[in-house]
Order: structure tokens, then sequence, then C-alpha cells
């Protein structure tokens, strides 16, 4: 088995909610959504450089409190991106981690947890104002 691509599917309750965190805050883009029909749950897809999310009002859809583990780089840069947008619920912190990643973890507004983590680099880390969890 080669799987091509895994897309995390996570529960969300409210629309207005999910577009100020995942497209204002997180910098996500809509890809497209779907209703059955007119005032039913909706179900999008949504996307930030390779990164792809479905989220789901649906009840059998996910579980609130889920977390999306995710290795990339630039992980600082865009730490730094969403703090500088001064996000009135969250304000992430950047960690070295036991497992030697930087790391940082936003919380969506229905408890799902996204974890962002690069691989620690001393040389190009080394300076960065990180806390360490032991």
């Amino acid at each position: 088995m080669n799987a091509k691509q895994v897309i995390p599917i996570l529960r969300i309750f409210d629309y207005q909610k999910t577009l100020e965190f995942y497209i204002g805050w997180m910098g996500f883009e809509i890809v497209w959504e779907h209703h059955f029909e007119e005032n039913t749950p909706v179900y999008m897809e949504v996307k930030k450089d390779n990164i792809i999310l479905h989220l789901s009002e649906h009840h059998g859809d996910g579980t609130p409190g889920s977390s999306v583990f995710i290795w990339g780089e630039g992980v600082p840069e865009y730490h730094k991106e969403l703090l500088a947008k001064n996000y009135k619920y969250n304000r992430p912190g950047l960690e070295k981690t036991f497992y030697n990643a930087i790391s940082f973890t936003v919380n969506d507004p229905f408890g799902n947890k996204i974890i962002f983590n690069e691989e620690f680099d001393e040389k190009k880390h080394g300076a960065l104002p990180l806390y360490s969890i032991d």
C-alpha cells in the first residue's frame, strides 16, 4: 500500500468561527464546500500550501478534540506570522520538544489541535526564543 495523501477530517460546529479561525487567522483557503441542501451541515476542504484538511459539521464525522501532527519546514516563520496577527483566542508558544523538533500547537474553537513541527537544527534554530518540554 502506498498512500498518495492523508487528509484528516476535523469536526466543527460553527461556520463563522471556522472562517475566522482557519481562513482569517491560519491563512487557509476554502477549496470547496458541500451542503446536501439549504440549511444543512457543511463539509468543506481547506488548504494551506500542501496541508489539506476536511472540516465537517456532520454529526458522525470526526470527534471533537482530535489532533493533527504535521512535519514541515518554515515552522518558526509561520509561527511568527500567526503571532503578528494578534488573534484574540490563540497565542501559541514555540517550543523545543523531546523528539528534537521545534513545534507549536494551535487549538481550534472546537477543541481540535494542530501541531506543527520542524526537525531542530542548532545552526538554523539555535537563536530562536524556544522553551523546552521535558
